[in-house]
């Protein structure tokens, strides 16, 4: 890579301050701008376009965008956004406190929607035009090709369909990221569309850059930024024990001749219990492994590093600062061992279904039959979004939710006689885990899966209390197929609102 990260000498010419960059976008604009899971944002340019909402809004009058990304960004973007009241509108998830505020208090719209669904339903006209599109990369070659940095997200899709694009060009991405990704442009719209030619989760099938349009580029704007690489809890008891019985639970059936010795592609999500399983798996003697998921965290890299994983596709990265020195000082080793897809191949559920994807999610909660709530908290309050995980649930050959069994001190059972919100149906759920047990819910009836949870997932707090209900239920409910009392199927929650404890 040059020693000027902008190589093309017209695209060097459009070269501006982050504050002239967020002059160009106007109010009511829908902007789409890069970023995944904290990694491979714009740094500069949401951080000044906040600006000046705030001091458009300081004159009385309205200043806001709607705003799609690929996943969750960083406080640079949603958060600065958010406290400045900028956001009408936000697809397709969220971390960040303030939005998530905001989102809970009626004051900003959110379409909550799987990240398979996001690049097709804009390409299909759902959400109307793209005005903007910001976008970092981590260098522009001489051709005008686009390098992405550490994710690629929706960010083709933005390149091909806004009307004008920013570009920011950040420094601080290492250079020895060149080379990792593998953008296809081989999509189209129905009735056009052909088979995608992935055979195995490491196939190289498109080009390491972004393409766009040198003419839709009005401005490019210089960073040396850090991603949001925020550091994970030391893994406890607790997830150390639901990685346990997950790992047994994988061993068995490689026993059992239904998964191969060195399984099949593994999709993680994010977080402390995640983390557990990877480090489970490297010591329970496993090898050749692979993954094809949307975010590589830190256990990842360990496996890769340690060779246990032989290789990982994905979209973005999560990682925690140490780990992010580790994967930039070895970024030679990690290049030969990593992809980075767009997100509607890291996430295609034709791809997942053919390649017989292991799905590992976390939940909220579970309910009896096998339902499960990974957004809302109490039936209503949005956390983060479904995210990825239905895509993984619906179509992988395994569909495994994570989760201690009690939150908030042991006031709130994560196993409820009925959810409060349905992400993942009973249907798309094949194994439930708390730091109790493992229930393995494949062929069973809805009675027999209710039974099998409260044995080995629910927490001795509330086991007996899910046994009373299920045994009324299974007496006096209307229907026997799935028995439900229900003025009392969501009466835990309401329970809990009203005294802070689930507890009878």
């Amino acid at each position: 890579m040059p020693a000027d990260r902008i190589a093309n000498a017209r695209l060097r010419d459009r070269v501006v301050s982050a504050e002239a960059a967020a002059a160009l976008i106007q109010p009511g604009e829908t902007v789409a701008m890069s970023g995944f899971t904290g990694s491979g944002y714009p740094k500069a340019v949401p951080v000044e376009l906040a600006r000046r909402i705030e001091a458009v809004h300081a004159q009385g009058l309205p200043f806001q965008i709607s705003l799609m990304t690929g996943a969750s960004t960083a406080p640079e973007l949603d958060g600065a956004l958010a406290k400045a009241d900028g956001i009408a509108m936000r697809m397709p998830f969220q971390s960040d406190p303030d939005a998530r505020n905001r989102i809970n208090e009626g004051k900003l719209d959110y379409i909550d929607i799987h990240l398979s669904h996001v690049a097709q339903h804009v390409w299909f006209g759902f959400y109307g035009d793209i005005d903007t599109a910001v976008i970092e990369v981590s260098a522009i070659r001489e051709d005008g090709a686009l390098v992405p940095s550490t994710s690629v997200g929706n960010n083709k899709t933005w390149l091909d369909l806004a009307k004008k694009v920013i570009v920011e060009v950040n420094e601080w991405q290492p250079a020895g990221v060149d080379g990792m990704h593998d953008i296809y442009y081989g999509t189209a719209l129905p009735p056009h569309r052909k088979p995608i030619p992935l055979v195995h989760a490491n196939d190289r099938i498109g080009e390491t850059t972004l393409r766009c349009d040198p003419d839709k580029i009005v401005a490019v704007v210089r960073t040396n930024g850090p991603d949001r690489n925020s550091p994970f809890s030391p893994i406890d008891s607790t997830s150390e024990q639901i990685a346990a019985h997950l790992i047994e639970f994988l061993k068995h059936e490689v026993a059992k001749g239904r998964l191969p010795a060195n399984l099949l592609p593994l999709q993680s999500g994010v977080g402390n219990i995640p983390n557990a399983v990877l480090a489970g798996l490297a010591k329970s003697g496993f090898r050749d492994l692979a993954a094809f998921t949307e975010v590589i965290q830190d256990g990842m890299l360990d496996l890769l590093r340690d060779g246990v994983l032989s290789y990982a596709s994905c979209t973005g990265f999560a990682l925690s600062p140490q780990a992010n020195e580790t994967f930039k000082e070895n970024i030679d080793f990690y290049r030969e061992r990593i992809i980075m897809r767009t997100q509607e191949i890291s996430n295609h559920p034709e791809l997942v279904r053919r390649l017989g994807c292991i799905g590992m999610n976390g939940m909220i909660e579970a309910d009896l039959y096998g339902n499960v709530n990974s957004t809302h908290v109490m039936g209503t309050r949005i956390m983060n979004g479904i995210g990825g995980s239905g895509d993984f649930a619906r179509n992988g050959f395994l569909s495994a939710f994570l989760s201690p069994s009690t939150a908030k001190n042991g006031s709130i059972s994560a196993i409820v006689p009925m959810v409060s919100h349905v992400d993942h149906t009973e249907h798309d759920v094949s194994v439930i885990v708390t730091e109790q047990g493992l229930a393995d819910l494949r062929g069973l009836t809805p009675r027999k899966r209710a039974q099998v949870v409260i044995d080995n997932c629910a927490h001795p707090d509330f086991r007996a209390q899910l046994q009373d209900y299920f045994d009324r239920a299974s007496r006096d409910s209307y229907g026997k197929h799935t028995p439900h009392l229900l003025p009392e199927a969501l009466s835990w929650h309401q329970r809990w609102l009203d005294t802070g404890s689930m507890k009878a």
